[in-house]
């Protein structure tokens, strides 16, 4: 097995009260975007909200996960596929790269069918940039509807 990785998740903060579960059991499962972890132990260091639009949060928060050892910061699937997604997501992955030297992962579980079956018909990710951040959360149908 490979050398543990230490990762954090940064939520949306519409859903601050979210407890994680589908997080959670998604990188239990090694499903999702925590596919890339499937022979690694992983061990999860940090978990906040960027606290609210504009993201007051993505300037601090990431410095404590990167003390705590953190190699990886995922940013939750509710980012993408809440409604709008959130807008700033691209701005904030820039940011922690260059600001910490940490890699950015969009997407943590994956996107439940529900949100697939709405976001598909409004062509909310149907440009270039936004197909490429869905695809480590992409799953088949099977799948999402398990994450429902």
């Amino acid at each position: 097995m490979k050398e543990k990785i230490k990762i954090g998740i940064i939520i949306c903060h519409r859903y601050h009260t979210c407890a994680g579960g589908k997080c959670f059991r998604a990188l239990k499962n090694r499903e999702g975007a925590f596919s890339v972890y499937k022979n690694r132990e992983v061990e999860l260091v940090g978990y906040t909200t960027c606290a609210g639009c504009p993201g007051g949060n993505i300037e601090y928060a990431p410095e404590e996960m990167k003390k705590n050892g953190a190699q990886v910061i995922h940013f939750a699937t509710g980012l993408i596929v809440g409604y709008p997604p959130c807008p700033y997501i691209t701005h904030f992955g820039e940011f922690i790269k260059k600001a910490y030297g940490i890699e950015v992962v969009f997407g943590t579980h994956p996107i439940p069918q529900k949100y697939y079956d709405i976001h598909k018909p409004l062509g909310t990710w149907s440009s270039a940039e936004w197909e490429e951040i869905i695809k480590p959360t992409l799953a088949d149908k099977k799948t999402r509807l398990a994450y429902d």
